[in-house]
């Protein structure tokens, strides 16, 4: 190909994509859209993304490695279980290590003082966990700029974004056998908390950002308690209560090592891991760690306030983006479905290049992704906000496994959120639960009869009067065969901003 050959189509290539940022494009059936959609990526967006796609290989190492289960579960053997110290054989002389382990402790207001049960915790990681830890590295490549982001707007030690090493191996959708969810491990009751909301739809435990947010402030919330980090990590690990029944065991004494021996088992073994994660990770190179490197960083990814209800696969298609890529970026969507609230900010995150594409086009988007579900018949789940808790009066027949399964919750917390001893209920005892799913008061055949009969008594309505909470979307939904851009073509309007008294033309 010569030169002037390759411009001229350069050329050609730039102006198609120009042209189609500013086409109106009409759809007016689902089928059509498909086909118009996909004619558009294959004229421009393919080439759009041709330099993305190239500059961050999603090659299938790094998609396991992303959601490493094994990764997470081995990393809490490790520090759960203390029978590995004793069969270590030593590559790195005592000496060295405590003098790194005192330039370590000279940079931070952790204490990092040697012990021999920390020596022999960073020798067996050294001698028996090379591999992982490299993938582990790998995976702090994505996060830890984010995580650092964070701990600075709170005055949080930087170091402390090892944490999430050994409470998740950095892995967002990590959930442990008692519950404990997302890479800094909340509980249900801890993250409620901190408003990190759980529904049938969405668990903000596993939204990186909001989930790092709320242990930034867990963790300064702790430091106001005990003043010393050792003691916030140990707290962070097993408890608040737990550690002072140590510091009250120790003799009052009020530094980690002297009240370990006290500490339950796990958190014996929690803070010398991550201890050991700090040292291998400042001293990667001295000990030949060679991980790959990340196909990108945290901050080359952007947010967008979302404005309707889209799926991510309908996304993956639109910006022809990896669907597995797209879960990754969005792990708190437990359906792969990002819903709407009018009151709720809930967020999509992209590849900073696709973000941009996606509010370029985005009535465009909303509009394509409503009909292709229209369009497939799919009944999607009800969105569902969890309550802060209900009351529940047992009836007839009720049993306790009956009345987890109906909320989405166990048995055993039924049984600690209203001290319970046993299994054993009552007619008429009143039960306090926190709820994780809907409990439907009518069938879905129902309810969409009545969606019919609503849409049959306004059909040939000319205006329409705004709601609070109405948007386009959700008006040109109730009018068939009307979209977003016929009520902004017929109303001469250019943003999709409603206030509530708005009359809009339903007819030209």
């Amino acid at each position: 190909m010569n030169k002037q050959y390759l411009i001229i189509s350069i050329c050609f290539l730039i102006t198609n994509f120009i042209n189609a940022q500013d086409q109106n494009i009409n759809f007016t059936n689902s089928k059509l859209d498909k086909v118009v959609l996909k004619e558009m990526q294959i004229d421009t967006l393919v080439w759009y993304f041709e330099d993305f796609k190239e500059s961050i290989v999603i090659d299938s190492s790094w998609q396991k490695l992303l959601s490493n289960q094994q990764l997470f579960k081995h990393q809490q053997d490790l520090y759960a279980n203390e029978n590995y110290i004793e069969t270590v054989d030593y590559e790195l002389s005592t000496d060295t290590l405590k003098h790194r382990l005192s330039l370590l402790n000279a940079k931070t207001p952790l204490d990092i003082s040697y012990s021999k049960d920390l020596e022999s915790v960073i020798q067996y990681y050294l001698k028996r966990e090379k591999e992982k830890t490299e993938k582990l590295m790998r995976l702090s490549q994505y996060y830890f700029p984010m995580f650092e982001s964070v701990f600075d707007k709170y005055n949080i030690p930087l170091e402390i974004k090892h944490l999430a090493l050994v409470e998740s191996a950095l892995n967002p959708r990590a959930k442990s056998w008692v519950g404990a969810t997302g890479l800094w491990q909340f509980m249900y009751s801890t993250g409620k908390m901190y408003n990190l909301e759980v529904s049938s739809y969405v668990d903000e435990r596993m939204d990186p950002v909001r989930s790092t947010e709320a242990a930034a402030k867990y963790l300064n919330h702790l430091y106001n308690i005990f003043e010393d980090w050792d003691l916030v990590l140990a707290a962070y690990n097993s408890g608040p209560g737990n550690v002072n029944k140590a510091i009250r065991r120790s003799g009052g004494q009020k530094d980690y090592w002297s009240i370990r021996p006290y500490l339950p088992r796990e958190t014996a073994g929690y803070v010398p891991s991550f201890l050991a994660m700090l040292y291998i990770f400042e001293y990667a190179d001295a000990h030949d760690f060679q991980p790959q490197s990340s196909p990108m960083p945290y901050l080359a990814t952007d947010t967008i306030q979302t404005k309707n209800l889209i799926k991510l696969e309908q996304v993956a298609e639109i910006t022809n983006t990896d669907i597995e890529f797209l879960k990754f970026l969005n792990p708190s969507y437990k359906l792969g479905i990002i819903p709407y609230e009018p009151e709720k900010n809930y967020t999509l995150r992209l590849p900073y290049k696709v973000a941009g594409l996606f509010v370029a086009n985005e009535d465009k988007f909303y509009d394509y992704a409503q009909k292709d579900i229209a369009a497939s018949e799919e009944t999607l789940p009800q969105y569902y906000k969890v309550s802060d808790k209900i009351r529940y009066r047992v009836k007839r027949g009720d049993y306790l496994g009956k009345i987890a399964s109906r909320y989405g919750v166990r048995v055993s917390e039924i049984r600690r959120w209203n001290g319970m001893r046993n299994n054993r209920i009552n007619i008429g005892d009143r039960l306090t639960i926190y709820p994780r799913k809907a409990n439907y008061t009518q069938s879905p055949k129902r309810k969409i009869k009545n969606d019919k009969k609503d849409h049959q008594l306004s059909k040939n309505q000319k205006i329409y009067v705004v709601k609070p909470g109405d948007s386009l979307w959700s008006i040109s939904k109730k009018f068939e065969g009307l979209s977003v851009e016929d009520l902004k073509k017929i109303n001469n309007i250019n943003n999709t901003t409603l206030k509530p008294g708005m009359t809009l033309k339903l007819k030209s």
